[in-house]
């Protein structure tokens, strides 16, 4: 058995948004005349004459991250907590999420999360749920694309109990009849209500654009998906996906190193792994060159707009100063596509962009739905702002605001116990080091003009870029000069 201290260094944590983007790619050559000028965007607010400098960022406390392998194979990140609130942290990652469904079965993750605390072989979901209200804990499940996460949260003082029924839900989900039923049914009026929605189809669409055939471009369910899945289909993911030497446990709170070694051990130390594991997720091989689709949505009052191109994986050497060239142009409020499409031209409520990074890939998108009659002006706008990225080194202070904004996100949604545990998790499922939060901040704060300006000129290239459009067909008339349009089907 392995134990080694991992990081002590001062903890300064996550903000990148890893949200799960489903992105493609647009043309330049094509645009309407005068789209490669300088953008029209109106100018940062002024702020007062006078005020004081920014604050120095505070350290948070330390990580003191220490590492266990059980001998079934069973990574173990203990986080100790001296001080705070007593209160202990579970999160299990497993390999094998949205991308390891079945091809016919997208989203089929989805349910098997849902479906973990809803029973298990020797405790109903009823008794799961008395049990979490009398230790005064919570629990749950969710999936990315490459895993799943099953989480408890409670006193310190219930530590033990809560690591029993914890195991039990993560060992032994018995799936049971009637709450795989109810699940499907509920997932199918959820599915009614984002099907109403042009998003849905918009990053539905996109996905096929991006990523062709590969499972990151399949991962939004569908009503033939969740009619399809079973009982027998659940339990065979579930036994291919849950096994100790393709998981991580997170402890985190007022435990020492070596009790939390011992509530592992009392989980976990007798689980083996049955049968084959899930196959691991193949790099994606990206459509060639950029592609254009419209997807009719017929009396539409507005077009969905979404503008993107692949990217790289999320340990990439280039992420961070992705990040910041995204802050820059679609990643927060006070960002240029929001000066320009929001508060210049009127088009939008909202506009941005991001980079969705996966652990075998990613891809960058921007997107905005925007009012009928200024679907074409609007990608237009887009593009100019992609160019202006890509022509002109950022100003220092705007990169300087950037940094901040960037860094006290990060340190912001890392003030939580359980969001700092979270974070080890997906940021393990992404293939990124232990010390990966430790380092961010330093990191972002390393990053200069040229860095971002070099991302900006790889991935914002307007020629490179694909343009996926859901809305009214009467639009199709001011897309012709962007390139030529297909439904995508």
């Amino acid at each position: 058995m392995e134990i080694r201290n991992v990081s002590r260094r001062g903890l300064r944590p996550l903000a990148v948004a890893l949200g799960l983007c489903l992105t493609a790619s647009a043309a330049y050559a094509q645009q309407p005349a005068g789209a490669g000028a300088a953008p029209a965007t109106a100018p940062p607010t002024e702020l007062p004459a006078g005020l004081p400098d920014y604050g120095a960022d505070k350290p948070l406390p330390e990580l003191g991250l220490v590492e266990h392998r059980l001998e079934n194979g069973l990574t173990v990140w203990v986080l100790p907590r001296e001080g705070g609130l007593p209160r202990v942290d579970y999160v299990l990652a497993v390999r094998g999420g949205l991308a390891s469904d079945p091809a016919q079965l997208p989203g089929m993750s989805n349910l098997l999360a849902g479906l973990m605390r809803e029973g298990t072989t020797t405790r109903t979901s009823v008794q799961i749920a008395e049990q979490l209200q009398t230790l005064g804990a919570e629990m749950g499940a969710q999936a990315s694309s490459d895993g799943l996460f099953v989480s408890a949260s409670g006193l310190s003082s219930s530590a033990q109990p809560l690591a029993t029924l914890f195991a039990d839900v993560v060992r032994n989900p018995a799936f049971p009849e009637n709450e795989v039923q109810l699940a499907k049914a509920n997932a199918l009026q959820g599915l009614k209500a984002m099907q109403a929605q042009p998003s849905y189809q918009a990053n539905r669409a996109m996905g096929r654009v991006l990523f062709g055939d590969h499972p990151y471009g399949n991962t939004l369910p569908t009503e033939a998906a969740i009619n399809g899945t079973d009982i027998a289909g659940l339990k065979a993911a579930h036994t291919a996906r849950f096994r100790p030497d393709q998981a991580l446990l997170v402890i985190a709170g007022p435990v020492k190193p070596d009790d939390a070694k011992a509530l592992a051990e009392s989980m976990f130390g007798d689980w083996q792994g049955q049968g084959t594991p899930v196959a691991d997720i193949a790099a994606p091989d990206y459509p060639t060159g950029p592609q254009f689709v419209l997807v009719p949505r017929e009396n539409s009052v507005q077009s969905a707009v979404r503008i993107g191109r692949p990217a790289f994986d999320a340990n990439d050497d280039r992420a961070i100063a992705a990040a910041l060239a995204n802050t820059i142009l679609g990643g927060g409020f006070d960002s240029r596509l929001m000066r320009n499409l929001r508060e210049d031209k009127g088009y939008t409520y909202g506009a941005g962009s991001s980079f969705g990074l996966r652990a075998e890939g990613g891809a960058f998108q921007a997107q905005a739905d925007v009012r009928n009659e200024v679907t074409g002006a609007a990608i237009g706008e887009f593009l100019k702002e992609f160019e202006a990225m890509r022509s002109q080194a950022v100003p220092a202070d705007e990169l300087q605001r950037a940094k901040r904004f960037t860094a006290g996100t990060y340190l912001f949604q890392n003030q939580l116990q359980y969001a700092v545990a979270s974070a080890l998790a997906g940021n393990w499922l992404l293939g990124r080091p232990a010390d990966y939060l430790s380092t961010y901040v330093d990191k972002v704060n390393g990053v200069t003009a040229t860095q971002v300006q070099s991302v900006a000129r790889e991935f914002f290239d307007p020629k490179q870029q694909s343009i996926v459009v859901v809305g009214d067909a009467a639009v199709a008339e001011q897309l012709k000069t962007y390139g030529a349009f297909g439904s995508g089907e």
